[in-house]
């Protein structure tokens, strides 16, 4: 925990394993003269309860026993209740024909934010994994699998329901809960309604091209994708006429909106980026008027969030020398401005309402840092900046492949006085 004025550290805590989601705020009962917790998962699929004020472990649970599992998405809390989510990187052994693919499910668990004991687990597959076939090497497999959950879930007090969104399956048959906006009873996990994007999309990341690769083993799905899953938070959102929506982004571009009240009847759907493989991963924002995501093949679009209609759309072409567009961290909006962060390491402010670049800021270079210790920013491409107390924190330097820029820094704005 940092102190947001002066970056100083008040305490730190080590997790089982390492962290790729953000963290939940809230109150705790139970543990004495302790008010307040922070809740956090982490890529053994380990979720926590720690004192805000202290630092000090309250509870730890692990919410799912698959040895791939992991928890990337934060963990929503409300009511007493903390909605972990559950992805997995199982795919990643798909190439290897001694594997035997695939049997982990993507999985939203219910626990008690007090205890952390388990209330209900839903799981995106609905059916358990079982034998199918043999490989050419002899390896059993196994299915259905897959439909991670790689976003946080969103909670719609009105209906008393979490919707969250869905990945592709791993190993089919596929479900119509795959690539999906999937809404469930906050009480009992029961499923109240699922929208599907995408049908029949099947897809192993470590099984080369999205439509299928001849040299793949056995374990690969043919043809292997499109790989259109959702991993952005659903939003909710109120019209000014009342109506309702919950609108989420694809890996495809295709930005939509569902009626929750009319158990996630389709509004509209837009696509957003001309590109099929450059579309929308990590999350968007909205106000009143528009909802703006960023797109992994370059820059930043709105959409007018009564008819769906694409508003404006800013390219954000990197300068020479910096590489190329890629604009799939989260995107950030406070009234007038929408921040969206670059692989390249460019941080931009961006006018909502025509997408002009009020400024930019180039985050991939060395920062003296008040801990004193050497950093450098690099590539911004998961989470999106955060707005609070009138200061701009941003993470730079998050890691996903080869071309990224590495670093280790947390920058904070503020306005210029």
């Amino acid at each position: 925990m940092l102190d947001a004025a002066t970056g100083c550290v008040y305490w730190g805590f080590q997790t089982k394993a390492g962290m790729r989601n953000a963290i939940s705020f809230g109150p705790i009962k139970g543990h004495g003269s302790t008010k307040y917790a922070v809740y956090f998962g982490d890529l053994k699929a380990n979720a926590y309860a720690v004192d805000a004020q202290t630092g000090e472990l309250l509870w730890t649970t692990r919410a799912d026993e698959h040895f791939t599992s992991r928890s990337t998405g934060a963990p929503a809390l409300y009511n007493g209740k903390l909605f972990v989510p559950i992805s997995s990187w199982e795919g990643f052994n798909a190439k290897n024909a001694e594997y035997p693919c695939c049997t982990s499910r993507g999985s939203v668990v219910a626990l008690d934010a007090n205890t952390g004991r388990q209330i209900w687990k839903f799981y995106t597959t609905p059916e358990p994994p079982k034998r199918i076939k043999k490989n050419s090497a002899g390896t059993q497999l196994y299915g259905p699998s897959g439909l991670s959950v790689w976003d946080s879930p969103t909670i719609d007090e009105k209906l008393h329901a979490v919707y969250f969104g869905t990945g592709e399956a791993a190993v089919g048959p596929v479900p119509k809960t795959s690539d999906a906006i999937v809404a469930l009873d906050i009480d009992s996990g029961k499923l109240l309604w699922s929208y599907q994007t995408q049908e029949n999309d099947e897809f192993l990341v470590g099984c080369g091209g999205r439509t299928g690769d001849p040299s793949s083993t056995g374990n690969c799905p043919q043809p292997n994708g499109p790989d259109y899953d959702i991993g952005n938070s659903p939003i909710l959102k109120t019209l000014g006429n009342g109506q309702r929506l919950v609108i989420a982004g694809m890996k495809n571009g295709v930005v939509f909106a569902v009626d929750p009240d009319r158990k996630g009847a389709p509004v509209w759907k837009v696509t957003v980026s001309s590109n099929p493989l450059s579309g929308i991963l990590w999350g968007g924002a909205a106000d009143d008027r528009a909802v703006y995501y960023g797109l992994s093949g370059g820059g930043v679009a709105a959409v007018q969030l009564a008819t769906g209609e694409r508003v404006w759309f800013n390219p954000l072409d990197p300068p020479s020398g910096h590489g190329r567009a890629a604009n799939s961290a989260a995107v950030t909006a406070i009234p007038g401005v929408a921040f969206s962060g670059a692989r390249t390491g460019l941080l931009y402010a961006l006018a909502t309402a025509n997408g002009h670049a009020l400024w930019q800021f180039d985050t991939a270079r060395d920062f003296a840092t008040v801990n004193r210790v050497e950093a450098h920013g690099g590539t911004i491409a998961s989470a999106g900046p955060v707005v609070s107390g009138g200061m701009l924190f941003v993470v730079s330097g998050y890691s996903f492949g080869g071309a990224d820029k590495m670093g280790n820094v947390l920058l904070a704005f503020a306005p210029e006085r």
